[in-house]
């Protein structure tokens, strides 16, 4: 009797403390550890989790009990326990074909010089082992393999970064699986501004200032980026968090000069002469001005900017630059640009040097 139940004990043993015990969430090690990786590509997010096995000197990638091999008996979970999990943001394309935004499990079949890799519906699996390819599969790609750095432990790396690509690539051991997540970069950061703009954003006039902007740099939706622009300026219901400022009348400046409004921009030109504003704010109007060659706005610009800020290097450079451009030439202007030089900073002294001798010689422009 006393065998039995010592036996018994044993068995207790083993079963309860040896194995994950459901009963419990303590977390203690594991020799695949859990990791969690993501990547912001543009305003999509790509998320990936994963268990990371080690090699432990194993030749995994030609080992069957590791890494099943063309599909025999199973697809290949992308590293250890569950599935691993990819999971996107916003629509993206993989290597150039579509993928609707999801969390999608991750599987790879080996296929002696090529892998196919699995984006499946059912994202919630133990392993491959139910992998339906009939009916969890979203997507399927065909990619070569190249070799990394040796790694042990399992992972996933994101490289060779554009704004609107990224390689995603596992690597184990030697060898490096690549794919391309693409996304639509103009079309994914508006959606992102229209509904982050309903949320708290809403009061904050930078933020309609900055959607607006952004939008300008990039060429992209100048109608609606308008709009943007003068509810920065204007506020919302009834005029609330209104800010009108140098910084988003110069953008909705820039805004109707790409849309060809002449006259409005005229008036929003005139408008903002009128504001009373930091000094980085007016060099930044008075540049946009001279670089449209509205030199007289420039002039006018420059001229009240200094009565704000008269000892301002950047500003007496602008008035001096727009005296130039506007052919009034003389005392005023040589003067503007020696105090210029004195009151800039080392590393800006030799470029109003440069522009010294170039306005001097009438060789100077923008």
């Amino acid at each position: 009797m006393k065998k039995i139940v010592l036996g018994l004990l044993g068995l207790f043993t083993m079963s309860g403390f040896g194995q994950s015990n459901p009963f419990h969430t303590m977390t203690y090690p594991t020799s695949s550890p859990m990791v969690v990786e993501m990547q912001r590509l543009g305003v999509t997010e790509i998320t990936i989790s994963y268990h990371s096995p080690a090699l432990r000197e194993r030749d995994v990638w030609n080992n069957p009990d590791v890494i099943p091999q063309n599909g025999t008996p199973m697809a290949w979970r992308a590293g250890a326990n569950m599935n691993t999990i990819i999971e996107f943001g916003t629509d993206v394309t993989i290597n150039d074909k579509q993928l609707e935004a999801g969390a999608y499990g991750f599987h790879v079949i080996p296929r002696e010089n090529t892998y196919t890799l699995i984006f499946a519906h059912n994202s919630n699996q133990w392993g491959s082992y139910y992998l339906d390819m009939e009916n969890d599969v979203a997507l399927t790609i065909d990619v070569n393999s190249a070799t990394c750095p040796n790694t042990e432990q399992l992972d996933f790396e994101f490289i060779d970064r554009k704004d609107d690509s990224v390689v995603v690539a596992l690597e184990w051991g030697t060898k490096r699986l690549p794919f391309t997540v693409g996304v639509d970069l103009n079309k994914t950061v508006v959606e992102s501004f229209r509904n982050e703009l309903r949320g708290i954003n809403t009061y904050r006039w930078e933020a309609w200032d900055d959607a607006a902007n952004w939008c300008l740099q990039h060429d992209t939706n100048l109608e609606e980026a308008l709009t943007w622009a003068n509810r920065s300026i204007d506020g919302g219901y009834n005029g609330f968090a209104a800010n009108k400022n140098l910084s988003n009348l110069t953008t909705k400046a820039r805004l109707l000069d790409k849309l060809g409004r002449d006259e409005e921009l005229a008036s929003t030109v005139s408008e903002a002469s009128k504001l009373s504003a930091p000094a980085y704010d007016f060099n930044g109007f008075i540049i946009f001005l001279l670089r449209q060659k509205q030199y007289e706005q420039a002039l006018a610009m420059s001229t009240s900017s200094l009565e704000q800020h008269p000892d301002t290097w950047y500003l007496q450079l602008n008035k001096a630059i727009s005296l130039y451009h506007t052919k009034k030439k003389g005392k005023e202007m040589l003067r503007l640009l020696d105090k210029a030089h004195k009151g800039a900073p080392d590393n800006f002294k030799s470029r109003i040097e440069e522009i010294s001798g170039e306005v001097k010689d009438g060789t100077y422009g923008i």
